[in-house]
């Protein structure tokens, strides 16, 4: 089986449909990480204070969650073991007050420890408090705490896991999550130079095979069924119809968030600022050269502090040519998380210490007014509603660009086009 199964993980990362090239290698999947953890340190902090609320609507809880969810297809679903389900009372962490402590020392233990011990220790805690309903769904979270060290989990992973090594792991038990962790860590070290330290990557295999995009590898030393199962992968070249389309939705997604960045660009160089576009973006090609072609190579020394990485991730950021003093910042949301970008901009309010009062813009497209105007009114975002951030909808944007790059002056243009919260 190893050369089988070399084989199947190379034609896997090739597979512009598979996990490894539609989410793995997704420039927003890293963009995402400081955010989830930053809202899993709210969820921690509510817990510990007292505020949590017994319910998971509207919580601090949903609103990481739901920006998990968000993470493409291998995370789709991923609520749904937090939604409360009154019958059954689970997961019981709303209304027991002792099991919601508990899943909070979790999250704590894990956002401070650096070591997989540590980790480990703080799930075995947890086992034993056996949480009725609270089963490793929660891993979707430490992983994004710990992507070297935690293995994301869902149903079609344990699925492709089962399938590729005969384990029989079964959904919602931790002592069987740590085995098919222990399992994957010991096959991504096998293959390490095809896979990756982040096991997002091996996660991803596996989702792939328990969605059954690949057909499994034979036994080995049975040629004629691993001639027939070679030609079997070659086949998987283009996926199903379902799958294509969303990989064109996804295309089309990334390219009119770079199109929208660009019309910020070119407008703020109009204005004679100068433009900061996003470190993971500015290789991006945009009107027949790069996307960042004019714009700052490095931020300004007052930005290299300790939110820096995540303020060179804040898609476009307009600041003086003289001072380097920002004056705005743009995150745009086309189809991705808006919770993401508005943790990005607080980042950057918060750079200094106390709160910048910079002009803060969230720019989406004009149907998603309702869906950015709901995540900025939790309860979770009430610092970043005194911040003044605005709605800048791809309309207005598009409509008058070219006017207030030719007549306008500073900022107040941009202002009266936006809409206040």
């Amino acid at each position: 089986m190893p050369e089988t199964t070399r084989l199947l993980i190379d034609r896997w990362k090739q597979d512009p449909n598979g996990t490894y090239q539609s989410w793995f290698l997704w420039p927003e999947r890293l963009k995402n990480f400081r955010s989830i953890r930053r809202g899993i340190g709210q969820v921690i902090k509510e817990i510990d204070e007292g505020t949590f609320g017994n319910v998971y609507r509207g919580s601090s809880l949903q609103t990481v969650v739901a920006s998990i969810a968000e993470q493409r297809q291998i995370f789709k679903g991923a609520d749904h073991a937090f939604l409360w389900k009154p019958k059954l009372r689970i997961p019981d962490i709303y209304e027991d007050r002792d099991n919601q402590r508990a899943f909070g020392r979790l999250l704590h233990a894990c956002d401070c420890c650096t070591k997989e011990a540590d980790v480990l220790q703080a799930i075995r805690t947890l086992e034993t408090k056996g949480i009725k309903g609270l089963g490793p769904a929660a891993a979707n979270l430490l992983y994004f705490i710990h992507p070297t060290i935690v293995v994301p989990f869902n149903t079609a992973i344990v699925k492709g896991y089962n399938a590729l090594t005969g384990a029989a792991v079964k959904l919602g038990r931790w002592d069987h999550y740590l085995a098919m962790r222990q399992g994957l860590i010991e096959f991504n070290q096998r293959h390490r130079d095809l896979l990756s330290n982040d096991l997002g990557a091996v996660a991803g295999l596996m989702f792939d095979l328990g969605m059954e995009r690949y057909p499994l590898p034979p036994a080995e030393g049975d040629a004629k069924a691993t001639d027939a199962w070679a030609k079997d992968l070659a086949a998987v070249r283009e996926e199903t119809a379902a799958f294509a389309k969303q990989l064109d939705k996804n295309r089309v997604s990334d390219e009119g968030h770079t199109e929208v960045q660009g019309w910020l660009r070119d407008l703020g160089l109009a204005l004679g600022f100068s433009v900061w576009i996003a470190s993971n973006d500015q290789s991006r090609p945009y009107g027949g050269g790069r996307l960042a072609d004019g714009c700052l190579t490095v931020l300004p020394q007052a930005l290299q502090n300790e939110g820096a990485d995540a303020v060179r991730l804040i898609d476009v950021i307009w600041l003086e040519r003289e001072s380097g003093a920002v004056v705005a910042a743009f995150e745009v949301e086309h189809t991705t998380s808006i919770y993401s970008g508005i943790v990005r901009l607080l980042d950057l309010a918060l750079s200094g210490g106390a709160a910048q009062r910079h002009h803060l813009f969230l720019v989406a497209p004009d149907e998603r007014e309702a869906d950015v105007r709901q995540q900025v009114l939790r309860p979770a975002f009430s610092q970043v509603r005194e911040l003044n951030i605005r709605y800048l909808p791809y309309g207005e944007l598009r409509q008058h660009r070219e006017a207030i790059a030719r007549f306008g002056a500073g900022i107040k243009p941009v202002e009266a086009i936006a809409r206040m919260f």
